[in-house]
């Protein structure tokens, strides 16, 4: 989910405003349902859950520095899931419910929106870099 997020970052979210208020709008509302798909849905809860798993099994196995790694990263997770519930959501919903006037739905949409996935990014990259922490200190307990 980090990189998804950082490629809006740095590449859709900068190319979409170059153009102009419809094609913004349009190529938005065009991405939002595309993504809006049951194997994204999959992964975007999955990811969250096998987090919170492998935090439980590592707990379970008296590995409490490796666990505590993986709850961090279970919770950075879960707080992109709360900005997407809170945030990036009720905007797509707004922007897809959005009448003629392009140009006052990027206003209400884009800053508000980029914020949010901004946020996103930073939660699921330090939570990447917590699992990569929890998964260094499970390898070590192994050997």
């Amino acid at each position: 989910m980090a990189g998804l997020y950082f490629a809006f970052d740095i590449s859709v979210m900068p190319g979409l405003a170059r153009g102009d208020d419809h094609t913004y709008v349009t190529a938005m509302r065009n991405i939002n349902e595309a993504i809006d798909n049951g194997l994204f849905g999959l992964l975007f809860l999955g990811a969250f859950l096998a987090t919170g798993v492998a935090a439980t099994q590592q707990q379970r196995r008296g590995r409490p520095d490796a666990a505590r790694w993986g709850w961090l990263a279970f919770a950075l997770y879960g707080l992109s899931l709360i900005v997407t519930a809170i945030v990036n959501i009720p905007l797509n919903n707004q922007l897809a419910r959005a009448g003629a006037d392009a140009t006052a739905a990027r206003t209400r949409f884009g800053g508000r929106w980029t914020t949010g996935n901004a946020v996103r990014t930073l939660a699921c990259t330090a939570a990447l870099a917590a699992l990569g922490r929890a998964l260094t200190l499970h390898g070590r307990a192994s050997a």
